[in-house]
């Protein structure tokens, strides 16, 4: 099974990713972690790809799409695998459609979590993380995972580790840049999962990113099943 997964930024995207990688044993694979090894590693496709990023530009589809096949095509993802955090916008989403129909990678299925954007913004802001584990949940505004109290400051609910904030979680205006590509139905995103949509035959999963984590991955699941 080959899938996409597609959600704002505070909807639990990489959460639920984890629970779908953990139900089907393939790789949840993060685009930036494929820039991020190709660059490290030094291979020809990163190199081309650091001269962009270091002046501040976007890297092409004709660099980022290989990297991306290349990623694919290794052992692990024989089985399947779920593709997060590309395509971002409708261009990505036709040139990545046409490369894996190429390649002979046929896409399964599109995972897509909808959340309000205003809900989403205060999940983002409200979130924090723990510094023994990142899946730890921890949130100041939702009950069932609020942090608990310890002399005097709040430390994680799971293993009482400390508590931090990511700068950008708490600046509005770069939440606000990144929903802005996100939310956009015409050049964001949304036109890339909108791309999808209006593929026959593709399988498409679209739930309520709303209710605990428990229930969206239970309702992802039982789609997939």
């Amino acid at each position: 099974m080959n899938i996409l997964i597609f959600g704002p930024n505070g909807s639990g995207k990489g959460t639920q990713g984890a629970v779908v990688q953990k139900k089907y044993h393939f790789p949840h694979i993060e685009s930036g972690a494929i820039f991020r090894k190709n660059i490290g590693a030094g291979t020809a496709l990163g190199m081309q790809a650091k001269q962009y990023i270091d002046r501040g530009d976007l890297v092409p589809d004709a660099i980022t799409i290989p990297m991306i096949l290349d990623r694919l095509q290794e052992p692990d993802c024989k089985g399947g695998w779920l593709l997060d955090g590309f395509p971002r916008n409708p261009a990505q989403g036709e040139a990545l459609d046409k490369a894996l129909q190429a390649a002979g990678m046929a896409l399964s299925c599109v995972i897509e979590i909808q959340l309000d954007r205003e809900e989403a913004k205060l999940r983002i802001m409200g979130r924090r993380l723990c510094v023994n584990d990142n899946n730890h949940p921890n949130h100041i505004a939702f009950d069932a995972i609020k942090p608990v109290e310890k002399d005097g400051k709040l430390v994680c609910r799971v293993c009482g580790g400390e508590l931090k904030t990511r700068a950008d979680d708490q600046d509005e205006e770069a939440i606000n840049k990144r929903h802005n590509i996100y939310y956009d139905p015409i050049e964001g995103t949304m036109a890339a999962v909108n791309y999808f949509k209006g593929k026959a035959g593709l399988k498409i999963v679209s739930v309520d990113g709303s209710p605990s984590i428990g229930a969206v991955s239970e309702a992802i699941l039982a789609q997939l099943d």
